[in-house]
C-alpha cells in the first residue's frame, strides 16, 4: 500500500504540500540566520512528498521550543491551515480518508517541526 499510496498521494494534493515545504526551505535559506529553518523544511519536504509508511516522533527541549515559536509565527500557521483544509477536503469521501489523515499528520508537523523525527 505504501508505494501505491504515495503515487496517489502525489496526484491528489501531496505534490502541492511538498512544494510548500520546498518553497519555505528556499525562503529560509536566503539568510544565514534562517538556514536551520530551511534545513528542517527540506527534511520534511521528503515526508510531504512520500508520507505513507513514515511516522513522526515529537520531542526536543528548550531550544526546539523556542525555534518552534519563531517557526509558527512566520510559516507554521498558514502551512498548518492549508494542510488541514486539504485534509478536510479529502475526508469528505471514504476513499479519501487515508489521504486526509496524511494531510493532518503534516499539518501537525507544520506547527512544530523542530525536535520532530521522521521514522
Amino acid at each position: 500500500m505504501g508505494f501505491l499510496g504515495n503515487i496517489l498521494w502525489l496526484i491528489f494534493g501531496g505534490f502541492i504540500s511538498g512544494l510548500g515545504w520546498l518553497l519555505s526551505g528556499i525562503l529560509w535559506c536566503i539568510t544565514i540566520i534562517g538556514i536551520p529553518y530551511g534545513l528542517q523544511c527540506f527534511k520534511f519536504a521528503n515526508l510531504a512528498f512520500m508520507p505513507f509508511g513514515k511516522e513522526v516522533e515529537y520531542g526536543g527541549g528548550a531550544i526546539s521550543f523556542l525555534a518552534n515559536i519563531i517557526w509558527t509565527i512566520f510559516f507554521g500557521i498558514p502551512m498548518a491551515l492549508a494542510n488541514f483544509g486539504w485534509g478536510c477536503l479529502c475526508c469528505i469521501t471514504i476513499i479519501g480518508i487515508p489521504f486526509g489523515l496524511q494531510f493532518f499528520k503534516i499539518a501537525k508537523l507544520a506547527l512544530a517541526p523542530f525536535g520532530a523525527k521522521v521514522i
